[in-house]
């Protein structure tokens, strides 16, 4: 694989100084001229035009809005023409819908220029549409991982007559599916439309800036990746410091770095009601967009805005698709207004120029905040800008933690969960359902090799036989009837997604859906009339249909509550904990600081600092019969301490982000003998039965398999041996 962080913008293909320019289709070139009125193409879009064309296998890296759709399209529509394919030949996969509605009609512009056509298909398609797909294909189909899967199981669709031309594959944002368990769900749909192409597919990964680009090429050629060529294309991109041990960011590297660009502000306000007052207060007149890190967040402030007479659009989740379209068309076209929003409007999704991006609290990781601040400065003589207000003192702490590794150019590397074997249960399932009869001796073929849909995968198909799920007959398996039982519904719908959501109750305002609510917002002990608040607005509830889960409600004054369940693993990451302890001990982001967060985090090193943290190691303290090891290594390895440590840890805990607590009658002589135990030996954490249940498709494993895949994903370790190398100084504050 050749990976060129640095391709050149000029060059023509044989290095004899053509204009790279000239290999685009003359109608293509015609049209970025005169209908898009565009001088030049950008570097990326210039430095895609050779590898993309030629076949190979890429990765371009550029800030949001920097021309990835279009570094994209336009080779891949002159190759189009050139090598004349026809029918479905390329894939544009996205992991949102609402990101495909916004790039469905630019994609199709472009193709038009050709005489091509693209089309949408995904789970709000309408099934007239479906069916003038399959008739009519079109040139290139944008849709979803779960969607391509449904077309190659569905008894609807002639998947090998739609789907046999595709050459090549977009994945736009393919970062976000990599370090989720839809990446490897991607992954084994693109090997097995691989077997229905009969070749190799251009695979080729849109993304914002990474740590790991390389590594993220190589996990997109799949099965592949040994034998394609293939490029990272990043030209003008300072690419991320590489990271040392844990995952900690190489100081040498990172001082050798341009602090990155973009005007950024800490703030300490206390409150989520005095953020609502700033942000009421604070540049009228301009287009702001509010990030907040939970839906409930993203409600209350809502309210307390319109309840300033803000005008305030919302967008998240748990918003019907309806509520969520018309916040961002009316934002898109307003300009005094503020739009608060869940990550959802962090990837591309299109909602106009902004003049600023406004961060309550803080996001769990600096690729997160660089989708963010990236929505802003898009038109000339503007930079990008984001104000952090942070409520809580804890907040205000991780915002400048993640500032300081923001500052020294680092950013998390991309990986993907560990032992998928739920997945791997769910794609010999699907493959099944697919291929309608499996051979019981050539079954891994179906994913090229690619690990873990391989041989390995034995102990996983005997369990699914075994259990009914698949039926065996003269050396050929079937699906059997336990999983007609739990996943047949709607003509197995259930096996195309590869997440849990968490039960949700639908509410609505006469016939209009309004969004989602959590089931416990109905069912909790509550003074008063039960109300909600969602879409900002409280809503009185007249009628709770539980058969059907459908909540009939009517506008209320106030008083409504919002609430979801937290689906994942909470908790923060070891570099970034790491950093916020760097803080602690005197580290200041190189970002303005205002008055009010100089003196908070003043207040914390005076006070919390001497009780917490160390510059010569960790610290164990006790306070009465409260014992507590400052790790500050972050959830998962400090789960993993939990776990190896037993001999002196609180077995009644859930560990945190900068400390575990351990028994209360321990002494240094005991931290060293469990210590000396341990020796190089760590143990995966122990898992809550309520996370394996939270497994999708864990029905469908042994539960020893089950248990031990959500433990690997627990488990840190990396970070774990990092902070056992370190000395532990004991020390009694009380």
């Amino acid at each position: 694989m050749a990976v060129d962080a640095r391709s050149p913008a000029g060059a023509g293909p044989g290095g004899d100084g053509a204009d790279v320019l000239d290999r685009l289709d003359p109608v293509v070139l015609h049209h970025i001229v005169n209908t898009l009125g565009w001088p030049d193409l950008r570097p990326l879009q210039r430095a895609a035009i050779t590898p993309l064309m030629d076949g190979q296998d890429a990765v371009l890296l550029a800030p949001t809005a920097g021309g990835k759709t279009e570094a994209a399209c336009f080779p891949l529509l002159s190759a189009m023409t050139e090598q004349k394919w026809t029918g479905t030949s390329v894939l544009y996969l996205c992991p949102l819908k609402a990101l495909l509605n916004n790039l469905v009609g630019r994609v199709d512009s472009y193709a038009q220029w050709l005489g091509r056509r693209a089309a949408l298909w995904h789970g709000d398609t309408k099934e007239s549409q479906r069916q003038r797909i399959r008739t009519e294909a079109p040139d290139i189909l944008l849709t979803t991982p779960e969607s391509l899967e449904a077309m190659l199981i569905g008894v609807k669709t002639d998947h090998a007559r739609l789907l046999g031309g595709v050459r090549a594959v977009v994945v736009d944002e393919v970062h976000a599916f990599a370090g989720d368990d839809r990446g490897w769900h991607l992954l084994a749909v693109l090997e097995r439309l691989e077997r229905v192409t009969g070749r190799p597919i251009q695979r080729v990964g849109l993304s914002a800036t990474v740590g790991n680009p390389d590594q993220l090429l190589r996990w997109l050629q799949g099965a592949g990746a040994g034998s394609r060529t293939g490029r990272i294309v990043a030209p003008g991109v300072q690419l991320p410091v590489r990271t040392g041990g844990a995952g900690t960011p190489d100081q040498a590297a990172a001082e050798r770095l341009p602090r990155p660009a973009g005007e950024v502000e800490l703030d300490y306000v206390g409150s989520l009601e005095n953020a609502a007052k700033l942000i009421a207060a604070l540049h009228r007149g301009e287009k702001r967009l509010v990030f907040c890190d939970s839906r409930r967040q993203v409600e209350e402030l809502g309210a307390a805005l319109r309840a300033r007479e803000v005008t305030v659009f919302l967008s998240h989740a748990s918003l019907s698709v309806g509520e969520r379209a018309r916040s961002e068309q009316a934002f898109a076209e307003a300009r005094d207004c503020v739009i608060v929003s869940t990550s959802t409007l962090e990837l591309g999704i299109d909602v106009g120029d902004l003049d600023r991006v406004i961060q309550i609290d803080s996001p769990a990781s600096v690729a997160s905040f660089l989708q963010r601040i990236g929505r802003t400065g898009r038109r000339p003589d503007t930079v990008r800008n984001c104000l952090f207000l942070a409520t809580r003192k804890d907040t205000l702490l991780q915002a400048a933690g993640l500032l300081l590794l923001w500052s020294r150019g680092w950013v998390e590397p991309v990986v993907p969960p560990p032992d998928p074997r739920h997945l791997v249960a769910q794609q010999l399932l699907a493959v099944t359902l697919q291929q309608h009869k499996l051979g019981d001796q050539l079954w891994d073929r179906q994913w090229n090799g690619l690990a873990p849909f391989d041989g390995s995968a034995a102990p996983i198909l005997r369990f699914l036989t075994e259990e009914g799920f698949l039926d065996s007959d003269d050396g050929l398996l079937f699906v059997g009837p336990e999983a007609e039982r739990r996943f047949g519904k709607r003509h197995f719908i259930e096996l195309t997604a590869s997440f849990t959501a968490p039960p949700q109750f639908t509410v609505l305002s006469g016939r209009t859906e309004i969004g989602r609510t959590d089931p416990s917002v109905l069912t909790e002990e509550r003074p008063g009339p039960r109300r909600l608040l969602l879409g900002g607005r409280s809503w009185q509830v007249t009628y709770v249909d539980w058969l059907r889960k459908r909540v009939f409600v009517e506008p209320a004054d106030g008083g409504g509550v919002a609430k979801w369940m937290n689906g994942g693993v909470a908790g923060l990451s070891y570099a970034l904990t790491r950093a916020m302890r760097e803080v602690l001990l005197g580290a200041d982001p190189p970002v303005t600081l205002t008055r009010r967060a100089q003196t908070c985090l003043a207040e914390q090193r005076e006070l919390d600092a001497p009780d917490t943290v160390h510059p010569g190691g960790t610290l164990v303290t006790r306070v009465g019969k409260d014992v507590r090891w400052w790790t500050w290594a972050g959830y998962r390895a400090n789960a993993t301490l939990a776990a190896t440590l037993q001999a002196v840890t609180d077995p009644l805990q859930r560990p945190t982000d900068s400390w575990l607590r351990l028994r209360e009658d321990i002494t240094p002589a005991d931290w060293r003998a469990a210590r000396e135990n341990v020796g190089d030996t760590l143990v995966l954490p122990d898992v809550d039965q309520r996370a394996v249940r939270g497994l999708k498709f864990s029905t469908a494993l042994p539960e020893r398999l089950a248990v031990a895949t959500v433990a690997a994903r627990l488990a840190d370790f990396d970070s774990a041996r990092a902070v056992l190398e370190e000395p532990v100084r004991f020390q009694r504050t009380g």
